[in-house]
This record gives C-alpha cells, structure tokens and sequence, in this order.
C-alpha cells in the first residue's frame, strides 16, 4: 500500500466484498504475497448457507460470522477495510469509498469485484417490507425474533388465535425454502411441541429444480410426509397481513393463512454490479448480473474481474463453489500462475441440500446420488470442514448435537430484545 497523489491511496489489488469468492481470491494471493485490501460493507465474513440455522435457534450468529480479519489473519498482505464502493472510474482505475470517516479513493492495479447478490421480489418491491429474506445476519435474527415471538404468543392464546399465530409461507423451494420449511416443522414438533401449519409455493413443476428427478420428488414426499403442504407450478400474486393469494397454472387463485412469509425466491444483483457496467460497458442479464468474459474478466477491461452471484457465466449455478473457484482462478491470473486471458472452467463437485433432520440429498453426479441419513450426515460434514476456525466448528457440533440429538436450540440464547420489540412495534404500527 502506498499513498499517492491527491489523497489517493493506491494498492496492487483490491479486493471488493467479503463472501466465499472474496476470501478465496484474497487467500490465493497471500500464496505469492501479493498485497491487497478488501473492501467490505460488513466486518464478518457470512457463511451464508448457515443462516436458516440462526433463524430457527440451531446455531447462534457468531457462529457463522466471524471477523474478516480474524479469518484473514494469518495471510501476508490482507489489509481490511470497511467500507461501501460507491463509484468506479475504470480508465483512471480508481475506486471511491464511503467510510465511517468519510469518503476514500483508491487506485487498484487489479480490482476483483466479489459482492454476491441480493434477494429479487420479481418487481413487487413492496414484498420486502411484509416477507422475511435470508440473506443477511440481520435477516436471520429478524426472522428468529418473529418465530419467538408467534411461539410465546400462541403458548396462552385461543385455539383461534393460536392457528392464526402459527401459520407460516415459505416461498421459493430452493435449497433454503426448502431448509426453512423444513427446520419450522422440527422446532414446533420436537421443541415447541406445537402444532404448526407450513405452506412452501413454488413456481416451477418440482422442489429443488436444479436437482430434477428421483431427488426432487423425495425432497417433496419428504416435506410432505413432516406435513408440509408442498404447492407446485403456483406463484404469488399478492401479500396482505395474514394471507398470501397464490395461482396455480391454470388460473386457479386462493389464499393462504399467513403470519409469517418467508421469501427466498430469486436473486438479483447489487448496486455495486451496476456501478461496474455503468463504468465498463459490461452487459447485464435481466436480474442485473454481470455477463462477465470466459476468464472473468468485465466488458473490455483486463484489470477488473468479478466472479460470485454478481455474475453470470456459461450457465454455472449460483453457489459458493463457483465463486470460490472463480475466486482462485482469477487470483492464480494476477499472480501470473495462470495465463491472462485463461478461461474459467467450473468443476462441478455435485450438490446437496438438508430437508429436516436426518433428511437430505446429496448429488455427486448424474450417476452417483443418493438420500436419507447418508446424505444428511454428508451435508454437516461438508459444512463443517468449510466453517472457518477451529472454536464455530467445535461450537457448531456443539449446537448441532443439542439440536438434532435432543431437543434444545442454543441459537435462541441469543437474545435480541431490540429485534423482537422492532417487529411488535412494526405490527402495531401497520
């Protein structure tokens, strides 16, 4: 790092956002010490898949959201900083970000842009402020606070009343929605002991689309079987204060029950993907990702690659493996351990998704697949092997044995007060 003229600090990379492809690229040039600050909205690195576990009590936060310093400590060059990217001039190759002391600018040698996505309402914006997303630690604790709540609340209401409380809509039958819906079952039944009804809607003809086939449909007679009614080729089409009006293909309309809707249906980018086609010329597709080049390179521009959720390339899926490799593979670029100019070529290590306890599936390839047990005890240990440090992975079998071995959820400890007041004070208000 070196200052320069104008106050404009210069680095020979930077690093924008703080998610798996951030942190592999920022590992893989501490490999050849390449010096490099990363730049991100948040101090803690987020292990995203994870968050469904924060909303139903089975792992605190702090769990899955260690300080990117920490994760970072021990990489030569990892100079961290927390900021929000608010302009790119490409030609000048210079950044320019908000900071709690006021706005920086910096000069990068090479920029890798690395800030995922956010949750897509399909152009129902107004769905955010009535459904709760999974995408943040906020939104995992903002979720946990409600559930607490509809549970204390039902403990002493009318049967009426109760019903009323313990309705939930989980929208988007992905591996999350799936997930979500999943885990409400076993915390009413196995730590509540409340009876609950669970709704997840799906657009497309199957639960966990991607996976197609003999795992999709035990997926869905899975969640079935736990009494989670499982609507197919049904959309949404409005949200109101305790009902959810959906349609099936052919037309049919009906509404649901509703005082908890979780949405985890589509993605679209973030601002800072349109701060770089606006400054590139890159092409975006229609969820605002950037259509980025074979060796993940933006529009005409050799110095500024961007990898992750934020991207979309050769149809490859949006999930943490494909950044990280992106992640290594433009830093082993930079490094010169590869060529520039070398294409990315994504490594499919298969897919897995957890459906309750004991219930999953797992999809190595086309011909090795397989459910049940096996697969979920596969599941945590993947999981596992990636949680970064020694203390989340021994509090995480911690916490993951008192959840599905007993009965307890050590995440609901954590207490947040001010969240669970926010939410009253939000119903009160509407």
């Amino acid at each position: 790092m070196q200052n320069v003229d104008a106050g404009i600090e210069a680095a020979e990379v930077v690093i924008v956002g703080s998610g798996f492809g951030g942190l592999a690229a920022a590992k893989q040039l501490s490999k050849s010490g390449v010096g490099y600050v990363l730049i991100s909205s948040t101090p803690e690195h987020l292990f995203q898949p994870l968050l469904y576990q924060v909303a139903t009590g089975v792992l605190p936060a702090t769990d899955i959201a260690p300080p990117i310093a920490q994760v970072l400590r021990r990489h030569k060059g990892a100079d961290v900083r927390l900021g929000k990217v608010v302009g790119v001039d490409a030609d000048a190759a210079v950044l320019t970000y908000d900071t709690a002391e006021g706005q920086k600018q910096i000069r990068y040698g090479s920029l890798i842009a690395a800030t995922g996505a956010n949750q897509s309402y399909f152009g129902r914006d107004d769905f955010a402020e009535k459904t709760f997303s999974l995408k943040t630690i906020d939104d995992a604790t903002r979720l946990r606070a409600q559930i607490e709540r509809v549970f204390a609340e039902a403990a002493g209401a009318d049967k009426t009343t109760r019903e009323r409380l313990l309705s939930f809509v989980v929208v988007g039958a992905g591996p999350t929605g799936v997930e979500v819906a999943g885990q409400l079952k076993e915390l009413a039944k196995r730590h509540y002991h409340q009876e609950i009804s669970v709704t997840l809607v799906e657009g497309a003809g199957a639960v966990l689309p991607p996976f197609g086939g003999t795992l999709s449909e035990y997926a869905r007679e899975s969640l079935s079987g736990s009494g989670v009614e499982v609507l197919l080729d049904t959309f949404v089409t409005d949200i109101d204060e305790g009902k959810v009006t959906v349609k099936s293909k052919d037309g049919v309309e009906r509404g649901i029950a509703a005082e908890t809707v979780v949405w985890s249906a589509g993605v679209a980018a973030g601002g800072f993907a349109a701060l770089l086609a606006e400054a590139t010329g890159c092409e975006t597709d229609r969820a605002g990702r950037l259509l980025i080049n074979q060796d993940c390179t933006v529009g005409g521009r050799a110095d500024i690659y961007a990898i992750g959720d934020m991207t979309s390339l050769n149809g490859y899926p949006g999930q943490s493996p494909t950044a990280m490799q992106e992640g290594r593979h433009v830093a082993d670029i930079i490094r010169r351990k590869k060529q520039p100019g070398t294409p990315f070529v994504y490594w499919d290590k298969g897919s897995m998704a957890v459906i309750s306890r004991f219930s999953a599936v797992t999809k190595v390839n086309d011909k090795i697949k397989f459910t049940g047990l096996i697969a979920w005890a596969t599941w945590l240990a993947v999981h596992l092997f990636y949680l970064v440090g020694f203390r989340n992975r021994f509090i995480a079998v911690m916490s993951w044995l008192v959840a599905f071995i007993g009965t307890g959820r050590p995440g609901f400890a954590e207490v947040e007060k001010t969240a669970a007041e926010a939410i009253t004070e939000e119903r009160r208000a509407a």
